[in-house]
């Protein structure tokens, strides 16, 4: 199910809420959480999944034990928790639900096990109605410890007990609910459109997967209603079906006329309400799920939104804050994509794993164009080869397009990273997923992250022949050699991949390379100015990537000795101070370069101003249309008092602005300072130029 939709189709509160007529009810498990480490383990064996065992602390989910006493804890955590049994309907059921547990999980009702799961970044779920009793004792029991199959596992190609590069947050590190329904219930959603190539009209096609709890046989209707962005109905379907105890699934079909669009400056959703009613006209089940409608290409190399070429820009983040760890609240995921907007971030392959849904749903409304990715880091030929390793990705692939599928944001799937794609394991790897992937998502594009392309000696050699383009880490001027060897590098990559779209999937610079952060900054600094250049005079790259927004905690890429800290890579500290370097990529991704003087600098009172505006074209990095801009320029005094403005409309910014001003007439005030602003249509910034009196 849909992650956004689970939601959405619930009342989330802390407490019992009846739902509406037509609808289910949430019930909120993420208070009243008991926890207490098994380093042995041995709960098992003391039959913790049975009663409480003493010593336990009190945790409120999300949760992570690697955050305080127990920051470098591996092994096997417990969480317990009681709840009174909810009311059921007649024939309905009880789920319970996990956003995610990190890493591998053991779950108890009752003392009765009810199911496992491994993976530490995907939703599942268990029908817990047949044990179900008045009042209620739940166990779940968590490993975080990486091994050779576990994904993510040891890395670096296979080096035994190599950690992967972030650390191992063991918990429940997202959100735990309990729903209640009928007889006939949505499990979710699959949400596609296809858009005229005129843009003029599109089809929206929603196969409905349901499960029915019943011992027979119930003809139901299932009744699609698409809402628009400004929350009118647009389109409805409706389907009959016949649902036998189990599962079954249904599509409906529906036709927008002058559909308004999902884009990068034009974020525009949609929301899919599905009510199904049995064939007296009772309601069962009512679900909800946000969509877009756009149409996304590779073309000649280049990457089109809507018919429209683009050229995109931004950074990784890591789910990791020294206060919260992976178990982040929407406040920390707020901040942190605030600050990476406000960095005009259009793009991300937002980081190795399986993004949190409010992540996810941010970008669908803030215009962020995401490449999310399952956890396969660095991963040798033999583990590449393993059919446990080969399966547990395609579970874990596979919950990642259930709950993330219907984001208009998300146009790609990563199947891996820096991994051994240049070995015939490897390729038959890639072959597999990208086969998997496509026959749950035909319309979306499917590739990985390689850091080995300029190695290659022909395109045949590695599983990026098969991918749908290209995602190149590079990291010259560090791991990757001298600086210098950056374009020869590229050119090689363009030689052997002629008809392959790139997007530079991780760049910058990582404080190893330095003898502190201080150095490492300004060494990052110039390698950004001196790259995105070079990146840019090269058409066939579509984007590029900055690795990372901040810097986060790991046991790898830190200084020699020690075993645990921050791998300084951010723009931001671990703390979201920012560095030098933030403000230098936030110049870089502008959507416009904006020159500004004073006509008489020496002019004792207010002067006149010229400023000359000019939007990014495409032969820059990042460059994109841009519709319903809006131009302002504001004159201020030394108290911040606004003593002269304008603005000019751009219905379409594609040319060069030059625009002048100066004190009203008849003003005694005095001017100090100049700000010249570029407006995108959702009102962030899209550049902004400040002057001040000499």
């Amino acid at each position: 199910m849909n992650a956004i939709g689970r939601f959405s189709r619930f009342v989330a509160l802390g407490v019992l809420v009846a739902g509406p007529a037509l609808g289910a009810t949430r019930i909120d498990l993420n208070r009243d959480w008991l926890f207490r480490t098994d380093p042995g383990p041995s709960g098992e064996a003391a039959g913790w999944q049975k009663q409480l065992p003493p010593d336990t602390e009190q945790v409120t989910v999300p949760h992570t034990w690697n955050v305080g006493k127990h920051h470098d804890y591996l092994g096997t955590g417990w969480y317990f928790r009681r709840f009174e049994m909810p009311p059921v309907v007649a024939g309905g059921r009880v789920e319970l639900h996990f956003g995610a547990t990190f890493y591998a999980a053991h779950v108890w009702l009752n003392g009765v096990e009810i199911g496992r799961h491994e993976g530490g970044f995907t939703a599942y779920s268990f029908d817990i109605t047949p044990q179900l009793k008045a009042t209620n004792f739940l166990a779940i029991a968590i490993d975080n410890r990486p091994g050779a199959t576990t994904i993510p596992g040891w890395g670096a190609r296979g080096e035994p007990e190599a950690w992967y590069d972030w650390w191992d947050y063991g918990g429940i590190v997202r959100d735990v609910w309990l729903t209640t329904g009928g007889a006939v219930q949505v499990d979710r959603q699959m949400i596609r459109s296809v858009v005229a190539a005129d843009n003029a009209s599109a089809v929206v096609t929603d196969r409905v997967y349901l499960r029915s709890s019943g011992t027979r046989n119930a003809a139901v209707t299932v009744r699609a209603t698409a809402f628009g962005p400004a929350n009118t109905v647009e389109a409805t379907d409706s389907r009959s079906i016949t649902v036998e105890p189990g599962a079954a699934d249904i599509a409906v079909s529906l036709k927008l006329t002058a559909p308004k669009l999902w884009g990068i400056d034009h974020p525009n959703v949609y929301r899919m309400v599905v009510e199904v009613v049995d064939n007296k006209g009772k309601g069962l089940d009512v679900h909800n799920d946000t969509f877009g409608v756009r149409r996304i290409e590779i073309r000649d190399r280049h990457l089109l939104i809507n018919g429209e070429r683009v050229r995109l820009t931004g950074m990784a983040r890591h789910e990791d804050s020294p206060t919260e760890g992976l178990a982040e609240t929407a406040g920390t995921m707020r901040h942190d994509y605030d600050d990476m907007k406000a960095m005009h971030t259009t793009l991300s392959r937002p980081v190795h794993y399986p993004q949190n849904p409010f992540i996810l749903d941010y970008a669908d409304r803030h215009g962020i164009l995401m490449m999310p990715e399952i956890p396969l880091w660095q991963f040798s030929e033999a583990q590449l080869s393993n059919p446990k390793v080969v399966a547990l990705a395609k579970q874990q692939m596979g919950e990642m397009i259930a709950e993330a599928g219907n984001h208009p944001a998300v146009f790609a799937w990563s199947a891996l990273n820096e991994s051994a794609t240049a070995t015939p394991g490897g390729i038959a790897y890639f072959r597999a997923m990208h086969e998997f992937i496509r026959k749950l998502d035909p319309e979306r594009f499917v590739s990985y992250a390689d850091d080995n392309l300029p190695k290659l000696a022909r395109a045949e050699d590695s599983a990026a022949n098969d991918a749908d383009f290209l995602m190149m880490n590079q990291y010259f001027g560090a791991w990757h050699g001298p600086a210098s060897a950056l374009e020869p590098s590229l050119d090689k990559v363009d030689r052997m991949f002629p008809d392959k779209m790139v997007i530079i999937s991780e760049m910058g610079f990582p404080g190893i390379f330095a003898k502190n952060a201080v150095e490492a900054d300004e060494k990052r600094v110039k390698t950004l100015q001196d790259q995105m250049p070079v990146l840019a005079k090269r058409d066939w790259i579509a984007g590029a990537i900055l690795w990372c927004y901040q810097d986060y905690k790991s046991r790898r890429n830190l200084w020699p000795g020690q075993e645990e800290g921050f791998v300084e890579h951010g723009v931001v500290d671990e703390n979201r101070q920012r560095k030098p370097s933030y403000a230098v990529w936030q110049e870089i991704n502008a959507a416009a370069t904006i020159e500004a003087a004073w006509k008489d600098p020496a002019a004792s009172d207010a002067p006149e101003f010229t400023a000359k505006v000019t939007p990014k074209g495409e032969h820059d990095l990042p460059s994109y249309p841009m519709h319903d801009y809006r131009l302002t320029w504001q004159l201020l005094d030394d108290k911040g008092k606004l003593i002269a403005g304008g603005e000019q409309k751009l219905p379409e910014f594609n040319t060069a602005q030059v625009i002048s001003g100066g004190r009203p007439a008849g003003s005694d005030a005095h001017a100090v300072k100049l700000v010249v602003t570029v407006w995108r249509p959702t009102g962030a910034v899209g550049a902004q130029k400040t002057l001040e009196r000499p």
